[in-house]
């Protein structure tokens, strides 16, 4: 009988390699990752070959591929060496595997992730970051789809936010902006390390009614309107009856409408402002710098104000609007007191390392909050326990705010950031 020609054979050979060194391949691999991860020792390569040899031969002989005629043909060496280059580069790429694994891999890391570090913009001594939306804006389902104009402003939208903060931080504050700036229902945020945002939103639903509070009615009024009156502020409305307490829902003068008219024929069927050729303009531009505010004049307001004030409101032949003050924010003013105590506020989160155990000071540094992962949070996102007790020590991947003199304070965040 003509022997095969030695091409055949070392077909032959690769087939029979192939067919039996998976599972070597696949064991030597498992082997290798698990000795590296939890001993962090690398499985010797010889123990790899006879182990891969060994379980090769067994599987030949159950599929009857151990007779003479291929025993005594160059396909048998053909294939033991195939069966050891794949067990071989198994092993390696799970001994790579187990080395680059974090040892203490938890849901708390997988959402603490970061921004990637070239995408951070410094304005003074503050990382900032800004988050562009990338692909389309999806509808969410078991909501009407969002309006053309509504999509377009959103896809084409950027928002500046700190960039010290972990990305599900980064999602939620957009969410509330999203919400706050377009009304809208609902709305899905996902941010990635190189702060470009997935959103899906609902449109509003219920438009003016959504924003008034109950017990409270909505009245329109033509009177003359303060240059940047903006939907939230508070107003007073004198009459000649007396005065009326109401929150601004929306404004429309006539010079709001000609400054849209103006921008409108700025706009390009794209939705993004034409220009000539140099960088937007955020005036000429009312998707990046509209801000919501009336241009003034006259025109008419939509004002939420008290059941029993309807009639008089209506009543009113010429009313006039007084815009209230707000006031000074009230985080500005205690970080200025603060301030000027000489202290400074450190945010840091507690590191992780095995058998840490930080107790809260009572002296020189002043622990204001704290954002635990236990039961005190009850399961919310936002779990900040403010002014906590000094009774319980600090846990890995607490978030804490203090308050002390700059070195202590900066001594004591090392200390408990490991």
């Amino acid at each position: 009988m003509e022997l095969p020609a030695l091409p055949v054979e070392i077909l032959l050979g690769l087939y029979l390699g192939l067919l039996t060194g998976i599972v070597p391949a696949l064991v030597a691999g498992s082997l290798g990752f698990l000795v590296r991860y939890f001993t962090g020792v690398t499985l010797p390569g010889f123990g790899v070959v006879v182990l891969a040899l060994s379980i090769a031969s067994v599987q030949g002989g159950l599929l009857g591929l151990v007779e003479p005629s291929i025993a005594q043909s160059p396909r048998l060496l053909v294939a033991v060496l195939v069966v050891l280059m794949l067990a071989l580069y198994a092993h390696n790429q799970g001994d790579k595997l187990g080395a680059e694994l974090p040892r203490r891999l938890s849901l708390t890391s997988l959402r603490q992730r970061t921004l990637s570090a070239d995408v951070v913009e410094l304005v003074g001594s503050v990382g900032q970051v800004t988050v562009r939306p990338t692909g389309e804006i999806r509808d969410m389902e078991g909501y009407p789809p969002l309006s053309p104009d509504l999509r377009t402003a959103l896809r084409t939208g950027s928002w500046r936010l700190p960039a010290d903060l972990p990305l599900s931080e980064l999602e939620v504050r957009l969410e509330e902006r999203l919400r706050t700036d377009h009304d809208l229902a609902d709305v899905e945020v996902s941010i990635d390390e190189r702060a470009r945002a997935t959103i899906a939103a609902a449109p509003p639903s219920g438009g003016l009614s959504r924003r008034i509070a109950a017990g409270r009615r909505a009245v329109s009024i033509a009177t003359l309107v303060p240059t940047g009156l903006a939907r939230g502020d508070e107003v007073t409305v004198r009459t000649d009856s007396g005065s009326i307490e109401g929150t601004v829902v929306s404004v429309r003068t006539e010079l709001d409408e000609e400054r849209d008219d103006a921008l409108a024929e700025t706009i390009d069927p794209t939705g993004t402002a034409a220009t000539d050729g140099g960088e937007d303009d955020p005036k000429t531009n009312p998707v990046a710098g509209s801000s919501g505010s009336s241009a003034g004049g006259i025109g008419r307001v939509t004002l939420a104000v008290a059941r029993r004030e309807v009639k008089p409101l209506l009543e009113a032949t010429t009313p006039h609007l007084v815009v209230k003050s707000r006031g000074t924010n009230r985080e500005f003013e205690a970080f200025a007191l603060v301030k000027r105590t000489g202290c400074v506020v450190r945010r840091v989160t507690v590191g992780s390392a095995d058998g840490i155990e930080t107790t809260i000071p009572s002296a020189d540094v002043t622990v204001l909050a704290v954002r635990r992962q236990g039961s005190e949070t009850g399961g919310r996102r936002h779990g900040w326990v403010f002014g906590p007790g000094i009774e319980r020590p600090l846990a890995p991947d607490d978030e804490v705010f203090v308050a002390g003199p700059e070195r202590t304070a900066d001594e004591f965040a090392e200390a408990i950031a490991g």
